[in-house]
């Protein structure tokens, strides 16, 4: 199984939460690449058995930057007759969406939007998400926010029992999808 993991961070909670899936997929016996968004332009989703993407949660959208690379994604794949009306499923490809969240006011329900706005860019493709992973993170640069927030005091989020289990979600992902290439 061939995977990649396509992640945008800016202080280091998604980066932390896309490093434990590479390291869970590899321990189920994926080959995996791990990109950061901007380095992503050419990455053909297609290559890949299972295609991850992670983004942390602004005001329940994904960031401006991940936005782009998906709008320039489907535009991309627009050109090439990707897109069809029904979206028929194309097999042998398939994603999961991870998204880092503080959710200081709503919690969970400030990540949701976003997730399921970027698995639509899959799902028009006709390629199956399936999963979205929802991950607390830190609100870095606001105690407040990491401390009074509807999710309690969150400081040091993800923590390493977080991240452990993210990887052993992973792990169990490979091992139901079939595991290593042959």
């Amino acid at each position: 199984m061939e995977a990649i993991v396509i992640a945008w961070s800016k202080t280091g909670n998604t980066e932390k939460a896309a490093r434990a899936i590479r390291d869970g997929l590899e321990a189920g016996g994926a080959e995996v690449q791990l990109v950061r968004v901007e380095e992503a332009e050419d990455v053909d989703y297609f290559r890949y058995d299972l295609v991850c993407l992670g983004f942390p949660s602004y005001q329940w959208s994904p960031p401006q930057a991940v936005v782009r690379f998906l709008k320039g994604k489907h535009r991309q794949y627009a050109r090439q007759g990707r897109v069809r009306v029904n979206a028929p499923r194309v097999e042998g490809t398939r994603a999961l969406v991870f998204c880092t969240y503080s959710g200081p006011h709503t919690g969970i329900d400030e990540a949701t939007p976003a997730g399921k706005y970027a698995g639509q860019f899959f799902e028009h493709l006709g390629i199956q998400v399936l999963d979205e992973w929802y991950i607390v993170g830190e609100f870095h640069g606001n105690e407040e926010a990491s401390t009074r927030g509807c999710l309690g005091d969150i400081r040091g989020r993800p923590s390493e029992e977080d991240l452990r289990h993210v990887r052993e979600r992973a792990t169990s992902l490979v091992r139901r999808l079939g595991g290593a290439s042959t």
